[in-house]
């Protein structure tokens, strides 16, 4: 069995003081790591301060990391200050990175390459636009995707990776991909896996689906053969919703 992973993405929001509410809010009711990875990715500045104060069964992760270890690279983040501050995660790839600050397949597989060599777990974002979803081209699409992305990972790398399958309409938009649409793709997605690997790789690799997550509809997602979990953009917030969340996820 895969253990369910609930991860909150909250972009570009919350002051520290608003961030600093919301772990003293979580901390004491979010479920035991044994049942369910309950993740908070918020922005750089927010990392340390929310890395001291999460409760043991809280990770917190970064939205984004340079591919390089240092160097000048004005206003980036590398994983080895993530690694460094107690950062366990990283998001990688998001559709939003990928339209407005250029991100490629390419600078996304050195980003998951350079993530394990500082220990981080990388959330690898991987979706289609509409316009593809509509042309029936959604398998190749995110194929193609996934295969450039996990480009030289070893077999123990991709194990342990979490993919989150975000069609890009359905992310902030308030659609939602049917529990069946994100199923198949995700299956798909597990099938590319197996092609590239083993069958015992892409059963334990996890799979989320993000994209207008919310507590009513998480349910339905989270009982279909092939979703591990959710990756969360505006549920993720609050923190009675965020609650809501992940204890969906001892469910699954």
């Amino acid at each position: 069995m895969r253990k369910p992973i609930i991860a909150g993405n909250w972009k570009m929001f919350k002051t520290r003081d608003e961030a600093l509410q919301f772990i003293y809010q979580v901390n004491q009711n979010v479920p035991s790591t044994e049942f369910v990875d309950s993740v908070v990715c918020c922005q750089a500045p927010l990392l340390r301060d929310l890395v001291k104060r999460k409760g043991e069964n809280l990770a917190i992760g970064a939205q984004n990391m340079h591919y390089e270890t240092n160097g000048a690279f004005t206003g980036e983040v590398s994983a080895q200050l993530l690694e460094n501050i107690g950062v366990e995660y990283a998001v990688i790839g998001h559709s939003e990175r990928r339209e407005y600050f250029n991100e490629t397949d390419e600078s996304v597989n050195k980003k998951i390459h350079q993530a394990y060599r500082f220990n981080l777990q990388p959330i690898l974002c991987v979706g289609e636009s509409l316009d593809i979803r509509e042309a029936n081209e959604t398998n190749a699409f995110v194929k193609a995707q996934v295969e450039k992305a996990l480009k030289d990972l070893t077999d123990e790398q991709v194990s342990t990776l979490v993919i989150a399958y975000e069609p890009i309409w359905a992310i902030g938009t308030g659609k939602t991909a049917t529990k069946e649409q994100a199923n198949d793709t995700i299956k798909e997605i597990r099938n590319v896996v197996k092609e590239l690997y083993s069958s015992k790789v892409s059963e334990e690799l996890r799979i989320q689906y993000g994209g207008s997550v919310k507590p009513a509809n998480i349910k339905e997602l989270l009982s279909m053969s092939d979703i591990d979990g959710a990756l969360v953009g505006g549920a993720s917030l609050d923190a009675v919703s965020f609650l809501e969340l992940v204890e969906a996820g001892l469910k699954k």
